[in-house]
């Protein structure tokens, strides 16, 4: 039996974002991981993982092209381009948890199964999902290993809150995924 620190923040949002990105490392440190992946929206969550796992192998995932708006990324320039100075690889590609099904819901209004599978997810948080999410993303892409385990981190709409050591997957093997530890994630849900 092991026992490890688990923070609990007492509500989600951006400002654990500092404590969210020292305990990954603290953990990823003491775990040996070297690859980490995050969930960014605009890059700033992004370049600052960048610059705190400076050495790893970080892998920024943010929305699709057309998320907000049909065309246009939420990505901001001068974040990508930090990203990419620091040595971090950027995914933008369809959501691994939604995707076309969310036109689907849209369209006939009716729920499909991939997205029953995110709502459940969120039961532990809305940063629990996403890093489930773009650890399969990150893991479709061939940007990390799927045959060691990964730090995930996210938030619950703006920088970051959870982190998770993952055992990542295909999504073809999603139910053979792993939260291996839980390092830290909000009590309470937005």
């Amino acid at each position: 039996m092991k026992t490890e620190r688990i923070l609990y923040f007492d509500s989600p949002g951006k400002e654990n974002t500092e404590e969210t990105m020292r305990a990954a490392l603290e953990r990823a440190k003491v775990l040996n991981i070297k690859n980490v992946v995050v969930a960014s929206t605009t890059g700033m969550t992004g370049a600052r993982a960048c610059e705190v796992f400076k050495g790893f192998n970080v892998v920024v995932v943010t929305h699709h092209v057309g998320f907000q708006e049909p065309g246009v990324s939420q990505l901001l320039t001068q974040n990508e381009d930090k990203i990419k100075s620091l040595g971090g690889k950027i995914l933008t590609g369809i959501h691994g948890l939604s995707g076309v099904e969310r036109a689907i819901r849209l369209k006939w209004n009716t729920v499909e199964p991939v997205e029953i599978v995110a709502d459940v997810l969120r039961i532990f948080g809305e940063g629990t999902k996403v890093c489930a999410e773009i650890v399969i993303m990150a893991a479709d892409a061939g940007l990390i290993p799927v045959d060691r385990d990964v730090i995930a981190v996210a938030g619950s709409g703006s920088g970051a809150d959870t982190a998770l050591v993952m055992s990542p997957v295909h999504a073809n093997n999603f139910f053979k995924m792993t939260v291996r530890e839980i390092i830290c994630k909000p009590r309470a849900r937005k």
